[in-house]
């Protein structure tokens, strides 16, 4: 009898034991299927999603492929470099030429052309660097100072110019290279539709969007970059005419002063 108690209290506990495994296991089952619905219900939203700018950009630049378009990128990030060294040169060569004339005709007027040429040494600028070399050269005559005043002007205009031939050159290399990448990129298709011996559109529009990205890249760089340079030769021009007419000025002053 003892015997007989024991073998169904063992069968008892084995069959429970079987069903709470059973259960366990259909649970993890279902908590599986849940957590992967829920995932590919996070996937389906992302995708979905519109991406932005920055996300968009980074997609087409990759999609344009790294050879073309790291050159046309290369050509931006020098192209910028450039425009923003010359920016802030210009804006550092700008001077209040009204007041710095003033400055240097009363000095002139009350200590000489010594006290005259300390305010052109204590002012930044090609305007007061000209003014300096004009008043270096009234001992030996005023004409001397004309032509030290014409000449230190040019060397200035140079100074002025320097690199800004390089952003010309940036903004008409960026779309030359994003139609030769177009160009290469319409001959790898035909060269799949040529080996496929059959016309797909699936075989050509890689290559033919391919081929477009690297043209709209080149595009967009040489805009912004003719946007800077728009700017730094408007800049220059301000400048080199405000040199000149403060040119004019410090010889009637100097002329005004001999008599």
């Amino acid at each position: 009898m003892k015997r007989l108690f024991s073998l169904l209290a063992i069968s008892g506990m084995m069959a429970f034991g079987t069903t709470n495994a059973t259960t366990i296991a259909n649970t993890n089952t279902a908590v599986a299927t849940t957590v992967n619905a829920i995932q590919d219900a996070d996937d389906t939203a992302a995708a979905d999603e519109p991406l932005g700018f920055h996300q968009e950009l980074k997609k087409r630049f990759i999609e344009g492929g790294a050879g073309f378009m790291g050159i046309v990128l290369l050509c931006l990030i020098l192209g910028l470099a450039i425009a923003i060294e010359r920016i802030i040169f210009l804006n550092l060569s700008t001077t209040n030429t009204k007041k710095l004339t003033q400055n240097v005709e009363d000095a002139l007027s009350s200590g000489g052309v010594e006290a005259a040429k300390e305010v052109c040494r204590n002012t930044k600028g090609p305007i007061a660097s000209i003014y300096y070399q004009g008043l270096d050269r009234t001992d030996e005559g005023l004409e001397a100072a004309e032509k030290a005043v014409v000449a230190y002007g040019g060397v200035q205009m140079g100074q002025l110019e320097k690199n800004v031939s390089w952003i010309s050159l940036f903004i008409a290399l960026a779309p030359m290279l994003g139609f030769m990448g177009t160009v290469i990129g319409m001959i790898a298709a035909f060269d799949k539709i040529e080996a496929a011996g059959d016309m797909q559109p699936s075989l050509v529009a890689g290559g033919i969007k391919v081929a477009l990205l690297t043209t709209v890249f080149g595009l967009i760089v040489a805009i912004i970059l003719q946007i800077f340079y728009n700017y730094i030769i408007a800049k220059i021009d301000s400048i080199v005419n405000d040199m000149e007419d403060a040119s004019i000025t410090l010889m009637d002053i100097l002329i005004r002063n001999k008599k």
